[in-house]
């Protein structure tokens, strides 16, 4: 039997930059007004009158060779169920290795002083729910599955779509999709 692995898309065709996504992040998560676990980004290209602009939604891309768990010399930084990338905030001395590891910018410090992320709502997927993000996004831009099972939506979108790579993957294997 293969192992599950978690994975998301980001249909940048539906997502509009309401950020939703954040809100609900936010609200699930009790996070303070420290820093994001997901958060919109916008960015325009070209000059006027000749612009473009892309919209998505980021956060951790939950990597299948996450440096951040390389580094970190506490072990706090782990993977979980599905490849889910965590960090036990006990165990974290805040040392920030972690985030000059990651190319994605995925991690911060919060208002206690240890390293927090994006863990794909764990507690909600092991309840049998998607994250919060997924269930909140009101243009359904965002999918969450396990990118092992072929009937899933997100290895149906990644079968079908072609996606777009927002930093150099350098062997991390990340699993957040941007699809064109």
């Amino acid at each position: 039997m293969t192992r599950r692995r978690f994975a998301m898309t980001v249909d940048m065709k539906r997502c509009v930059g309401c950020s939703a996504c954040s809100l609900a992040c936010k609200a699930e998560n009790g996070l303070d007004g420290s820093g994001l676990r997901c958060w919109v980004k916008v960015e325009t290209e070209g000059t006027f009158p000749h612009l473009a602009q892309e919209v998505r939604s980021e956060r951790c891309e939950h990597c299948d060779h996450p440096a951040c768990v390389a580094v970190c010399p506490t072990g706090a930084s782990y993977v979980s169920d599905g490849g889910t990338v965590l960090v036990e905030q006990d165990r974290c001395v805040g040392c920030k290795a972690c985030i000059a590891s990651c190319p994605y910018g995925s991690r911060y410090i919060n208002h206690a002083g240890v390293a927090e992320k994006c863990t794909f709502c764990l507690h909600r997927v092991r309840a049998g729910k998607e994250p919060a993000c997924v269930t909140n996004c009101p243009t359904g831009a965002l999918a969450f599955g396990d990118r092992n099972d072929p009937t899933s939506t997100v290895s149906k979108h990644l079968a079908s779509r072609q996606t777009k790579q927002l930093a150099e993957d350098r062997g991390f294997g990340a699993n957040l999709f941007f699809l064109d």
